[in-house]
């Protein structure tokens, strides 16, 4: 028999050899499984964590930054007239009761008093005589801010 006839000589007869697949593949899949379980977890922790946390401290203090930002929006747009600037101090004034409720460790600490106390007086003064133009208005906003930062400073 002539060899270009033999059937195993022949190259198209031959079965092509058997690749092992890669395991570059299960790696891969088992690296973002890893990745999307770690994720999860990540989330499910940082939820329990946040569960535990009083939402209250950190809520009064957004509000009243709210407050002090429209005062101060009203003072650059030109609307400081009363209606513009004392439902704002009544709303500051009230929300600044509630600071020793927000903050009970600071509840008995000296610094943390007077800053209060610095910050009720401050409005209380604004409430009493409430500022009739602009001027006056931006002057408050910035004692206002003055006294919040500096009991950030201390306490943040």
């Amino acid at each position: 028999m002539h060899p270009a006839t033999h059937p195993e000589a022949d190259p198209m007869n031959t079965p092509a050899p058997t690749r092992r697949p890669s395991a570059a593949y299960r790696y891969l899949f088992v690296a973002g499984l890893g990745l999307v379980v770690g994720l999860v977890a990540t989330v499910m922790v940082s939820r329990a964590i946040q569960a535990r946390q009083d939402p209250f401290p950190t809520s009064l203090m957004h509000v009243m930054q709210r407050q002090v930002a429209l005062l101060h929006d009203a003072q650059a747009q030109n609307r400081c007239s009363l209606a513009d600037s004392v439902p704002r101090l009544q709303t500051l004034r009230s929300l600044s009761n509630d600071m020793d409720i927000a903050f009970p460790d600071l509840k008995d600490n000296a610094q943390f008093q007077q800053h209060a106390s610095g910050l009720r007086a401050t409005l209380n003064t604004a409430l009493a005589t409430p500022p009739t133009d602009c001027v006056a208005m931006g002057q408050l906003v910035e004692k206002i801010q003055a006294d919040c930062k500096a009991c950030h400073q201390d306490f943040r």
